[in-house]
């Protein structure tokens, strides 16, 4: 299985307001930059974007190792906040509706096809790619 690296970002001026997400894919040497905006989101929105755009753009199963800084995205898949909301007909466990169901149920898709480590960086620090991908973000909500 081929090795990928993504690093994903998403950022919003207001919450809710205009956000952008940024995403940058390395593979075998080479790397790919993407970025996308909307004009009414949510910064969780953006975040769980900018992860889906990065696997959609995957031609074959991959072995991925996904970084971001957002605490919502990752601990979904590592403290198996997903698979209890599923479990429990996208239900939290104070019986609320997940929020922004549509968005997990592509990312729970994309995990049937590739096996995906969800890694947490810590955001706006020394970590280049993540914040490079924060430029890309704010750039799109500036371009919207």
């Amino acid at each position: 299985m081929e090795k990928v690296t993504i690093y994903t970002d998403g950022a919003c001026s207001g919450n809710p307001g205009p956000g952008g997400w940024g995403a940058i894919l390395m593979y075998q040497g080479h790397s790919k930059e993407i970025s996308g905006g909307k004009k009414d989101t949510t910064n969780n929105v953006m975040e769980l974007t900018a992860a889906i755009e990065g696997l959609k753009l995957l031609k074959f199963p991959c072995e991925v190792s996904l970084y971001s800084d957002s605490a919502y995205l990752v601990n979904a898949f590592q403290q198996g906040w997903l698979k209890s909301w599923i479990k429990n007909g996208w239900k939290t466990a104070s019986k609320e509706p997940v929020k922004n169901k549509e968005l997990w149920e592509q990312l729970y898709h994309f995990t049937q096809i590739h096996r995906i480590q969800f890694i947490k960086v810590k955001g706006h620090s020394d970590n280049p790619y993540n914040n490079r991908c924060d430029e890309l973000a704010r750039k799109a909500i500036t371009e919207l």
